[in-house]
C-alpha cells in the first residue's frame, strides 16, 4: 500500500497539515487531482485516512489513532524515493 509515492506523499501532506481536499492537496503534491482522488480511495478503504463533507467539498485527514510507526515509514520511503533519479532521465 505504501509503496506507491503518490499515497506516500498524500500521507505525509496530511501528517504535516490536519486536513485537505483533493485539488489543495494535488496543488501541493504537484499531482493531477485523478492521481490524489485515485490515491485517496484506496486509503480511506484502507482505514489510513478518513473524510468529511462540508457542502460540495471533501476533506481529507489521517485517521484516528493513526499509528506513528506507519508515519515514520512513510517518512522514510519519500526519502527513499527522493534518492532514486528520475524515471524519464
Amino acid at each position: 500500500m505504501l509503496a506507491d509515492p503518490t499515497r506516500a506523499r498524500v500521507l505525509y501532506a496530511l501528517d504535516e497539515v490536519d486536513e485537505l481536499c483533493v485539488g489543495d492537496m494535488a496543488l501541493a503534491l504537484d499531482a493531477s487531482e485523478d492521481a490524489v482522488s485515485y490515491a485517496l480511495r484506496l486509503l480511506r478503504t484502507a482505514g489510513f485516512v478518513s473524510s468529511r463533507k462540508e457542502g460540495r467539498v471533501v476533506y481529507y485527514r489521517l485517521a484516528e489513532g493513526f499509528p506513528e510507526p506507519l508515519r515514520h515509514h512513510c517518512l522514510r520511503q519519500l526519502i527513499e524515493l527522493s534518492r532514486q533519479p528520475p524515471l524519464d532521465a
